[in-house]
């Protein structure tokens, strides 16, 4: 097809870098596989979903209406049973956790437990919750129902590149914020914020994205504290953008915590509900195959979102809806989510060892608290992109790690690092993750003499 026949998006959309990386490993039978964020497939949870499925069909009651099409916001019952999950992870996370004893943080365990039932229904509502087809389609709409070609999106820096490919493709542009151990760098959001409101620019900024439990890529949570922060900000620049600036949260990785304390969303910050969208999954913590994902939105963008979504499917599939609300009902999902952080922790700790063992005492890695990566950074100067001799070397002693350079915007305020890597031990096995440590240890050592 010659190009002039496709429309603007259809010629800016390129193959995400990661088709690549996952093609490698499929096509390499020796490769391990440090790269794909995929999940443990050994703990998929074969006989639940199973056993879930047969309670679904074993009648035409029950199975009928699973296998009939749904309506676009998605399965009643299963909006009920997510809004109340969410509830209730936002209520424990709030009055059981010691994060901090700031007045901020008292002020709010005294709202959660008096706060009236009336007012969590709005907040946690399941007529503000839209189930998509997993998390990312939520992402999608989101950037489609809120900004024109372009606009700027705010991000972290680095983020989730899937989510950077999104904007690319939508002719959006990407003002980058720095990460710190803790979350975003709030005194450097309010440098970009007020760069933007100089320029002008302001005006073309309807949200920030941020990835805030176990960050694809870092591995960092974002503290509730900053969210409280970052939330401040935003609305203290929203007259001068002339408009509502949203907190797209992206909370995906928040069930595989597997250590410290849950931190609340920022649906929990007091105020805040109507400027926060919350993207939500059942896919990482059940099953990646289930595409069951799903938003809490403030109410005209559910409405847009919506409408938009039944453009595009009509509405997730149905089956798989029944199939996550009796897992939900039943208690498989919270036993199966229990056993899997577990798992996850396990292989963290044998990648953990891992790094300790074979990497140059040259290259700095952050532990995360859950989620599925590490993140490790080499001296300035020895690159690591897919064009690098880094990366060349490891592919031709057989391990595969994702380049950082992928996970930042490209933002002419500052040159793009080109020196760090994530590090997946998702879908590896413990025998694998400390072998293709060691392979990538014995590189980096190499070229670090």
């Amino acid at each position: 097809m010659k190009p002039q026949v496709l429309s603007k998006m259809g010629r800016r959309t390129t193959e995400p870098p990661i088709s690549w990386l996952m093609h490698a490993a499929l096509s390499r039978p020796k490769l391990i596989s440090l790269a794909a964020g995929f999940t443990d497939n050994t703990a998929l949870p074969v006989a639940e979903a199973r056993t879930a499925l047969n309670q679904v069909l074993r009648s035409p009651k029950t199975g009928q209406p699973a296998l009939q099409y749904g309506i676009t916001a998605g399965d009643l019952a299963l909006r009920k049973l997510t809004a109340a999950h969410l509830r209730k992870l936002d209520f424990q996370a709030v009055v059981s956790s010691s994060f901090s004893s700031s007045s901020l943080v008292l002020e709010l365990k005294s709202r959660t437990r008096t706060r009236t039932k009336d007012e969590d229904e709005k907040i946690y509502s399941p007529e503000r919750l839209l189930i998509t087809s997993g998390s990312q389609q939520l992402l999608y709409l989101t950037a489609e129902a809120l900004c024109n070609e372009g606009d700027s999106v705010l991000v972290e820096d680095p983020t989730y590149f899937v989510f950077l490919g999104i904007l690319q493709s939508r002719g959006l542009r990407a003002r980058a914020v720095r990460l710190e151990r803790d979350g975003l760098d709030l005194a450097h959001l309010e440098r970009v914020l007020q760069s933007l409101k100089r320029s002008g620019e302001l005006r073309r900024v309807k949200l920030f994205y941020l990835v805030s439990y176990f960050q694809n890529p870092t591995g960092v949570t974002t503290s509730f504290g900053k969210k409280c922060g970052l939330l401040k900000l935003l609305k203290k620049f929203e007259r001068a953008a002339g408009h509502p600036i949203y907190l797209l949260e992206d909370a995906a990785y928040r069930g595989l915590r597997f250590a410290g304390n849950d931190v609340p969303s920022a649906l929990a910050v007091p105020g805040a509900a109507e400027r926060v969208i919350y993207a939500g999954t059942f896919s990482k913590p059940f099953a990646t195959g289930v595409r069951v994902g799903y938003g809490i939105l403030p109410k005209p963008l559910f409405t847009a979102m919506k409408h938009i979504k039944g453009n595009h499917d009509f509405g997730t599939s149905n089956l798989l809806q029944h199939l996550v609300a009796r897992a939900l009902a039943s208690g498989i999902y919270g036993r199966h989510v229990a056993r899997l952080q577990k798992r996850y922790a396990q292989k963290a700790r044998v990648m953990k060892l891992a790094i300790k063992k074979h990497f140059p005492s040259a290259v700095e890695w952050w532990e995360p608290e859950g989620g599925l990566y590490f993140w490790a950074r080499l001296p300035r100067g020895l690159a690591t992109g897919m064009k690098s001799k880094v990366f060349s070397t490891a592919l031709k002693n057989d391990v595969l790690y994702v380049p950082g350079e992928l996970c930042y915007a490209d933002d002419p305020a500052r040159r793009k690092p080109n020196h760090e890597m994530r590090i997946s031990f998702g879908s590896a096995s413990e025998k694998d993750i400390r072998e293709g440590i060691k392979r990538l240890g014995n590189v980096l050592r190499k070229l670090l003499k």
